[in-house]
């Protein structure tokens, strides 16, 4: 059976154009306004659509504002990934710390929505450390040189926790440093904790 179009656009991808509406202006207000401002009303005003295809793509709020964390997430995983598989650790590291500041300090909204909102929402907050071991694994395995398993395990956890940490504080403005000095530092926290791993396996 043939797809039913209106106006050449098909239904799924009017149903999909609509989710990705929803997506990004949830994003947005999450990023922008704080989780609270999150609401089915506010998302749909913003949206321009009745709750009738909200419900079509959501179940609710937080089904929505878990997507869009997760879409987030997502991103910052795959520039990650992409920056992490040259084989050099000073490229990596230059690579991967300027993979993350392009998505969440070029784009603020996402970085508060990643690395912010999970202390303010008890939603996000439990999904944010469902998706830890993502992150963790990632950067686990570029220090493979590093002692046995929970060594490795250990410094991962304080690598991603740190410089989560100071990514956090630069956004919400407690930690007053120029930007530059920022990247900077991260690479030579990214770098020490790679090339400690690369020495130490040889």
């Amino acid at each position: 059976m043939t797809e039913r179009s209106w106006g050449g656009t098909k239904l799924a991808d009017r149903r999909a154009a609509r989710r990705e509406t929803l997506l990004d202006v949830a994003e947005r207000l999450a990023g922008e306004e704080g989780c609270a401002a999150v609401t089915v009303r506010s998302v749909c005003r913003e949206a321009r659509l009745t709750d009738r295809y909200f419900y079509e793509s959501f179940a609710g709020r937080d089904d929505l504002l878990l997507a869009a964390f997760e879409r987030v997430a997502d991103e910052a995983r795959s520039a990650l990934e992409g920056a992490v598989a040259t084989g050099c650790p000073q490229r990596e590291a230059r690579a991967a710390v300027s993979a993350f500041v392009a998505l969440v300090l070029d784009a603020p909204h996402k970085g508060r929505l990643l690395l912010l909102e999970p202390f303010a929402d008890p939603v996000l907050g439990a999904r944010s450390h469902l998706l830890m071991p993502v992150f963790t694994d990632l950067v686990g395995g570029r220090l493979a040189g590093t002692g046995d398993d929970i060594d490795r395990r250990l410094a991962a956890h304080a690598l991603v926790g740190g410089l989560a940490n100071l990514f956090a504080g630069w956004l919400h403005g407690t930690l007053d440093v120029p930007r530059e000095r920022l990247e900077a530092h991260c690479v030579e926290l990214v770098l020490a904790a790679t090339t400690s791993a690369s020495a130490s396996g040889k």
